[in-house]
Order: structure tokens, then C-alpha cells, then sequence
């Protein structure tokens, strides 16, 4: 019984863990016409990401910096 109750917990441990990492993912997803608009909005005001958050509803500056740091970054 102690093996189901051990598998379990591992179970629900590996869920959280998936929910997470989706959580993650899913900030990172923005649609074409954000996408646009970010590149857009970068090239005229540079990283002013609170402006730039301000002109697409329901984001924030911190999501569109990390998605730009994510996906444009040139430091490696």
C-alpha cells in the first residue's frame, strides 16, 4: 500500500511540475498581430516595455520584456 501511496504523490508531484512548465510556455505565446506590434513598438520607443505593454491589453511589461529577451536577445 505504501508503494501506491509513494506512486501517487510522485504522480501529482509530476503535475505540478507539467503545470507549471505549461504556465511558462503559455506567457510566451503571443499572437502575430502582438508580435507585430512589439517589433513595431521596439523600434520607435526602444525598451520601454511598460509603454509598449500599454498599447496591447492584458499584458504586462514584464511578459513582453521576457518574450523580447527570449526571442530577440543577442547576448549568448
Amino acid at each position: 500500500m505504501a508503494d501506491s501511496e509513494h506512486s501517487s504523490s510522485e504522480d501529482i508531484a509530476s503535475m505540478d511540475s507539467t503545470e507549471d512548465h505549461s504556465k511558462q510556455d503559455s506567457e510566451l505565446q503571443f499572437s502575430e498581430d502582438e508580435e507585430t506590434l512589439i517589433i513595431r513598438m521596439f523600434n520607435l520607443v526602444g525598451e520601454r516595455w511598460t509603454l509598449i505593454a500599454g498599447r496591447i491589453p492584458g499584458r504586462t511589461a514584464e511578459e513582453i520584456e521576457k518574450y523580447w529577451n527570449t526571442r530577440y536577445s543577442t547576448s549568448q
